[in-house]
């Protein structure tokens, strides 16, 4: 998960207001419901100590989403005051609607709901064109058209030299066009930033228009084996999304398991657990967190400072490095603010099974930038 989007929320230090707002029910009563959740996050709020001012800002933006619920449901981040950041969800937050004041804002969630949730650019390929459709947890849309050339596209059995010839035109029609489909499929991903995409249609089709497309691309193209002119359920396609985050978190664990393994000087390029993790942040060393949401050393607590790299085990540690504002703060997200101000990626587990086989202990690990 690219972290950048969460900047805004460590250019000053907290108190923080995290509510996370379930729109998954869409009944005639919703606007309503929603109402009484923009009042009930905003009393809970208080009742953790939060400042007035930030429990009616918050109030308004969950009362706002009245008039277009969204999908599954949106993260609102607000201090002083203000919403700085809204961010829509790809599922409905566990245990529904909710809301936490705490030092740091509590983002961790956002890794199962926002993160690894794959766009994705389902192209159908015939002989003639493509039509190409964007899914995403919001759904699926048109995302354009391809008409290649149409003459000739059929071929002929004859061992005439006029029939050879035109086979050999029809030939070149399907590379002509499964060049273009290929081109406008590059230009289409690039400028949807899909993260997979998925070729529909006949053995040949496909082949002609993957082999044709550029080579950033390769790793993330998945076929669908239906024919031509067959059209892919929601289904179908959030299967074939499940499929591409799985195999993903598989190779990042499979990198993890191997930077674990020291070197001749006994050095390694991943660490695991809390302290390891504090350390390697303190030193702006992490290169991609692995975080299961769900585990232990996730909610275990640590101290904060203001700084992003001011963070210890124990609060004697900011004390050592003259830190006198410590605060309390839950390890997965002073881990993320870290992370995000440092450039680092965050990625999920929980699409692989709790008890994968040397995943990092305790839940929580990274590779790090250097050994």
């Amino acid at each position: 998960m690219d972290l950048a989007f969460l900047h805004p929320l460590y250019v000053s230090p907290g108190p923080w207001a995290s509510v996370y707002v379930d729109t998954s029910r869409h009944t005639e009563d919703t606007a309503h419901e929603l109402l009484l959740t923009a009042r009930a996050v905003s009393r809970e709020l208080a009742r953790q100590g939060a400042d007035e001012d930030t429990c009616r800002a918050v109030e308004r933006a969950v009362d706002a989403l009245r008039h277009s619920p969204d999908p599954y449901g949106r993260a609102v981040f607000a201090q002083d005051g203000e919403v700085v950041l809204e961010a829509l969800l790809a599922g409905e937050p566990q245990g529904g609607s909710h809301a936490e004041w705490g030092p740091l804002p509590r983002v961790g969630p956002l890794l199962d709901l926002a993160g690894e949730e794959p766009v994705a650019v389902v192209a159908y390929v015939g002989r003639q064109g493509a039509d190409f459709e964007l899914h995403s947890a919001l759904g699926s849309r048109p995302a354009g058209t391809v008409l290649g050339q149409q003459w000739p596209l059929h071929r002929t059995s004859s061992a005439d030299w006029s029939e050879r010839h035109f086979q050999l035109t029809v030939e070149n029609t399907w590379e002509h066009n499964a060049a273009e489909i290929a081109e406008a499929l590059g230009v289409c991903q690039e400028e949807t930033q899909a993260d997979l995409v998925i070729l529909v249609g006949d053995d040949r089709e496909r082949r002609e228009v993957r082999e044709r497309l550029p080579q950033r691309l390769r790793a993330h193209v998945a076929d669908a084996a239906h024919g031509t002119g067959s059209r892919l359920l929601d289904e179908d396609v959030a299967r074939i999304r499940a499929e591409h985050v799985h195999h993903h978190v598989e190779e990042e664990l499979e990198r993890f398991r191997a930077a674990r393994t020291p070197d001749d000087e006994g050095r390694t390029g991943a660490v695991e657990g809390v302290p390891a993790l504090v350390q390697a942040a303190r030193e702006h060393r992490l290169k991609e967190l692995l975080i299961r949401p769900d585990a232990a050393d996730a909610h275990r607590e640590v101290w904060v400072g203001r700084e992003p790299d001011q963070l210890g085990v124990r609060r004697a540690d900011l004390k050592i490095l003259g830190e006198q504002e410590c605060r309390p703060a839950r390890a997965d997200d002073a881990l993320i603010r870290s992370a995000v101000t440092t450039d680092a990626q965050a990625l999920s587990l929980a699409p692989v099974a709790p008890g994968a086989p040397d995943a990092p202990a305790g839940g929580l690990g990274a590779l790090l930038r250097w050994r």
